[in-house]
C-alpha cells in the first residue's frame, strides 16, 4: 500500500475547508429538468449529493418475497439499509468501536484484497493497494447497466414486466420481484442501483433495443469511451464473474456515474416501497451508510459474488472534498463498511494534525 507524494499537500487543503456539507438535491434526469452541477475526475467541478433521501411509492402486480443467495464461505460484509433513523444504531450495532489504526508509516489499515481512494475533482490518488488487480465486480456492474439505460434515452415511464428468462439460473438466487410483475423502466432501474435487484437488471437490458447481447455490447463500447482498460462485461447484473474490472477502472466508472442525476438519487435512496399483489413491500439500499449523519455520499454501490467477494464503491464527500472510494474483495462480514469508515477517519485525523502543526509553527517568514 501507498500513499501518494501529494496526499500531505491534498489533506492541508482539506484542513483549511470547512467541514460544511457540500451537496445539495440531485436533480431528476428528464428532459424538462436542469441537471444538477457534478465533480468530474480532474476537474474542479463539485457533485451535487442528494439530501434527505425520503421513501417513494410505486404500484405493482402480484408478488413473493425471497432473499437473494449471496454467501461466502470465510466471511465476507452484507451491509444493510434500513430506514434513516435507524440506519447510524444498525451501523454501530454491526461493527465494534474501533480505535485508528495505522501502520508504522501512518497508513490505515484497510482489509480489502485492492483498493484505490483518490480526490474526484483533482485526480490525485490519496491511496491505493493492488488497484491494477482485475478482479470480477459482481453487482457494481449495475452503474454500468443504470448508466447504459439512461444513455438510450429510452422511456423510463415504459412498463416492463419480470420474465422468465430474467430468473437466475446461474447462482440460484431468489428475489422479492417475482415473475410477472410489472414496474416501469424507472422503477426497474430504481430496484437495480438501490436493492441491486438481479432480476430488474436483467429485465432492463432484455427490453434494450437488440436485446441482451446489444446491452452487453453497449456496455463494452461505453466501458471503451470512458478509457477503461482493465473492464469487460459478460451480463447486465453482475452474477456472471466474468464482468471484471480494477480499482483504478472503477475509479472512472464511478466518477462517471456521478454526472448521471438518477443515478445519485437511486443509488442513494434509502427505502423504497412498491405495491405488489396489492400490498405494500419496502425495498432498502444495501449500504448502510447512505442514511448515516457522518456521511454525504453521492453515488453507491455493493457487490458481492463467491469469485468477488464483498465490495464496495461510493462517491461521497471527505472533508468537503468530493472523493471516490473503491474497495474490492472485502474480507469479514462488515469490512467494507468498516474500511470506508477507517478511510474517513484516517483522512480526518491526518487534516486535523496538519493543521495543528501549522499552528504550533507560527506565522511563515
Amino acid at each position: 500500500m501507498k500513499i501518494r507524494n501529494t496526499v500531505l499537500a491534498v489533506l492541508s487543503i482539506f484542513a483549511l475547508n470547512s467541514m460544511a456539507a457540500g451537496g445539495a438535491h440531485a436533480a431528476t434526469q428528464r428532459g424538462s429538468v436542469k441537471k444538477a452541477p457534478v465533480a468530474k475526475l480532474a476537474s474542479s467541478k463539485a457533485v451535487a449529493v442528494k439530501a434527505g433521501k425520503s421513501t417513494r411509492v410505486a404500484k405493482a402486480v402480484p408478488a413473493t418475497a425471497g432473499k437473494p443467495a449471496q454467501i461466502r464461505g470465510g466471511a465476507r460484509l452484507a451491509a444493510v439499509r434500513t430506514r434513516p433513523h435507524a440506519a447510524a444504531a444498525v451501523v454501530s450495532r454491526a461493527m465494534p468501536a474501533m480505535t485508528a489504526e495505522v501502520d508504522h508509516d501512518g497508513n490505515p489499515l484497510l482489509h480489502s484484497a485492492a483498493f484505490m481512494i483518490a480526490d474526484q475533482a483533482t485526480g490525485n490518488v490519496i491511496l491505493e493497494k493492488n488497484s491494477d488487480a482485475v478482479l470480477p465486480i459482481a453487482s457494481i456492474t449495475k452503474l454500468m447497466t443504470a448508466m447504459v439505460v439512461l444513455d438510450a434515452r429510452l422511456g423510463l415511464n415504459d412498463l416492463l414486466t419480470i420474465a422468465q428468462d430474467d430468473v437466475d439460473t446461474l447462482r440460484g438466487s431468489s428475489s422479492h420481484v417475482p415473475v410477472g410483475t410489472e414496474l416501469s423502466r424507472e422503477d426497474m432501474l430504481r430496484l437495480a442501483l438501490m436493492s441491486s435487484e438481479n432480476r430488474a437488471s436483467a429485465a432492463l437490458a432484455r427490453n434494450f433495443p437488440g436485446g441482451v447481447p446489444a446491452f452487453v455490447a453497449a456496455m463494452n463500447r461505453k466501458a471503451v469511451s470512458l478509457g477503461l482498460r482493465d473492464t469487460r462485461f459478460s451480463d447486465s447484473t453482475g452474477l456472471n464473474s466474468a464482468n471484471v474490472s480494477s480499482a483504478r477502472d472503477l475509479v472512472k466508472m464511478v466518477s462517471a456515474a456521478s454526472r448521471y442525476p438518477l443515478i445519485r438519487e437511486f443509488s442513494t435512496t434509502a427505502n423504497y416501497v412498491v405495491y405488489l399483489n396489492g400490498r405494500p413491500r419496502q425495498f432498502n439500499n444495501t449500504n448502510a451508510l447512505v442514511s448515516s449523519p457522518d456521511w454525504q455520499i453521492g453515488v453507491s454501490k455493493t457487490g458481492f459474488i463467491n469469485e468477488s467477494g464483498k465490495c464496495l464503491v461510493m462517491q461521497a464527500w471527505l472533508l468537503n472534498k468530493p472523493m471516490i472510494i473503491v474497495l474490492l474483495d472485502s474480507f469479514g462480514r462488515f469490512t467494507r463498511v468498516a474500511d470506508a469508515q477507517r478511510v474517513k477517519r484516517w483522512l480526518e485525523s491526518a487534516a486535523a494534525q496538519q493543521k495543528l502543526a501549522s499552528q504550533g509553527r507560527g506565522p511563515a517568514t
